[in-house]
């Protein structure tokens, strides 16, 4: 008789002292009750961490200074025990049958690595429908994953080994650090995806990641560039990679311009020109047997 599967729950939290307890109840109320519960404070300055000893005392509390949600989620991987991983927005909630069923459609596709399910999306406390460009998909997804994150933290089930194998959150990257994970992840590994809606996503508030940055595009230009150096895809990903990089820098070449930033300018305009050259010199490969095959699928 195998031995049912282990999950750790790492939560990241920055001054969340009013929603902390919504999300950590819907850990508890789960139907598949995890191995360990891991609230990783990243500096709060508000009473989260009062708030997490007095009403979950059974969960593992850490604390550090303010280092970025990155650097949380991966304090939190560093003393999981779990065998698979799952990550909670502090602002975000489980339905209560979340874990249990996607352990269940893991058991199906057993060769599985990462599951991930549909969402509820609230804004400013009303429920919104996400956009076709927002729907949710699963398979060899890399196509998919270029665009945007097409992966929420709060949705996705991941085996420790990917961590293992592929790295870890990018903690020098101050957003879009769960789209630099899922590109490295799904460039190799196929995703399996439950069309449930199983967490209830909440947005709109001033202190999102979104709000807080301007340009979101250059952390995605950072990760493009970094993943098409890795020497990690094949000739027809770097194709894919170099493309979207080429998009998304035409668009942030626009706004410099019309900032007139002309040291960002042509920084970007040089790296404009690389991935130009690396679409080139990637497309002179693509007769190759992987990328042919690649491409047929």
């Amino acid at each position: 008789m195998s031995l049912m599967p282990s999950v750790s729950v790492v939560v990241p939290t920055f001054n969340r002292a009013h929603l902390i307890n919504r999300a950590l109840q819907s850990v508890v109320s789960q139907t598949y009750r995890p191995l360990d519960l891991i609230v990783v404070d990243d500096g709060s300055t508000d009473d989260t961490c009062e708030r997490v000893r007095t009403e979950h005392p059974h969960a593992t509390l850490l604390s550090q200074s303010n280092q970025g949600v990155s650097a949380a989620r991966n304090r939190g991987l560093s003393v999981a025990q779990g065998d698979w991983i799952a990550f909670l927005d502090s602002d975000d909630t489980w339905c209560e049958s979340k874990i249990e069923r996607q352990l269940q459609a893991l058991a199906k596709e057993p060769q599985s690595r990462i599951c991930h399910t549909d969402e509820f999306w609230i804004r400013n406390g009303v429920r919104v429908n996400p956009m076709n460009k927002h729907l949710k998909s699963g398979g060899n997804m890399f196509k998919q994953c270029l665009p945007r994150c097409v992966i929420s933290p709060s949705a996705v089930l991941l085996h420790r080994s990917v961590f293992e194998d592929f790295g870890s959150f990018d903690e020098e990257l101050p957003a879009c650090e769960d789209y630099d994970l899922w590109l490295r992840l799904c460039a190799k590994l196929p995703v399996t995806y439950l069309p449930e809606k199983l967490v209830v996503k909440y947005g709109g508030h001033d202190d999102q990641l979104s709000k807080k940055y301007w340009g979101m595009d250059r952390f995605r230009i950072a990760s493009l560039e970094k993943l098409i150096h890795s020497g990690t895809l094949t000739n027809i990903q770097i194709q894919s990679a170099a493309n979207e990089m080429l998009i998304k820098l035409d668009v942030y070449l626009q706004g410099a311009r019309r900032r007139n930033h002309h040291a960002e300018r042509l920084a970007y305009e040089r790296k404009r020109d690389w991935a130009r050259c690396c679409l080139e010199e990637a497309g002179k490969y693509t007769d190759s047997r992987l990328d042919s095959e690649e491409a047929a699928v």
